[in-house]
């Protein structure tokens, strides 16, 4: 097997296909490790705890490549409520098909020839798995806004007195004797 990628790898950002020397027809499954940067979500920042295991399905056809890449992985940031920490499991399922002529369908943004950008590929799927709000448990009650307190630990006697209506303020200043 000289000259072809052995099954595990330490880390792949960059995958060189060519290395492969996949025949038309041919198919090969490889474990990788893949460098995810923290993704920016609503002004929060969530990060992977280290490398993303990804498992990536090679299949060559004639003059393209059909690619399949799943992983699960879970991201770390503050809750998008309470701004307590919090953590989101997120499984990716995704296929490209890269074959040249086809058309923009098959015309895969991620293959630069022979070379799959891979990080770049992973970091598109994780961010369009990520769901509109990232909290720390479901029924996470978040922060008040008058007071900044954080309403899960506050209980649910936490109240404010009522503002009075700034349509009547001046009377408040009336001086009755």
């Amino acid at each position: 097997m000289a000259g072809r990628y052995p099954r595990a790898m330490a880390r792949t950002d960059v995958l060189d296909l060519g290395r492969l020397a996949l025949s038309a027809g041919e198919a090969r499954r490889l474990e990788l490790e893949v460098g995810l940067e923290p993704v920016a979500l609503a002004g929060q920042v969530y990060a992977p705890a280290g490398m993303v295991p990804a498992t990536l399905d090679l299949t060559r056809t004639v003059g393209g490549w059909s690619l399949r890449v799943r992983l699960s992985i879970d991201l770390e940031g503050p809750c998008m409520r309470c701004l307590e920490p919090a953590s989101k499991g997120i499984d990716v399922d995704a296929r490209e098909v890269d074959q040249p002529g086809g058309g923009e369908d098959t015309d895969s943004p991620y293959l630069d020839g022979i070379e799959l950008d891979l990080r770049s590929w992973v970091r598109d799927e994780v961010v369009l798995a990520l769901p509109v709000h990232i909290v720390c448990r479901e029924d996470c009650l978040g922060l008040c806004p008058v007071c900044g307190e954080n309403l899960n630990e506050s209980g649910s006697d936490h109240e404010h007195p009522a503002e009075p209506d700034p349509r009547w303020a001046k009377l408040s200043e009336l001086k009755l004797d």
